[in-house]
């Protein structure tokens, strides 16, 4: 179990901010990342989710002492079982990916978009 960096990616829009969390295996986590003004939020998945491979997107209003899982506009969970890309609805402190089951093939990388507001 580790802790991942967060890559900040280079954006030519102004009002983007992009981060990506790579090789990501069963029990690691993302190091957070904090960017309030940032609310319109997106999280693609890719990689190998191996047997029973889960990753949740987690969020802390506390410093990072306790982590809840982030929901969707509709109140799911933002969890992946499998590639996708997925709209996060809560707006809390930090922000990071956390694999919560899979086997020794699990392999992930998790690629964060974040829009700030008005133009």
């Amino acid at each position: 179990m580790a802790t991942r960096s967060a890559q900040s990616i280079a954006d030519e829009e102004r009002f983007v901010v992009r981060f990506r969390w790579t090789g990501l295996l069963n029990g690691d986590d993302g190091a957070p990342v904090k960017f309030g003004p940032f609310a319109d939020r997106s999280v693609q998945v890719t990689g190998t989710f191996g047997a029973g491979g889960t990753l949740l997107m987690e969020g802390s209003n506390d410093g990072g002492t306790t982590w809840a899982t982030l929901k969707d506009p509709l109140g799911a969970n933002v969890s992946f079982t499998a590639t996708g890309i997925k709209m996060v609805g809560d707006l809390p402190y930090q922000i990071r990916p956390r694999v919560s089951a899979g086997d020794g093939t699990t392999s992930l990388a998790v690629h964060l978009m974040m829009r700030a507001g008005g133009r």
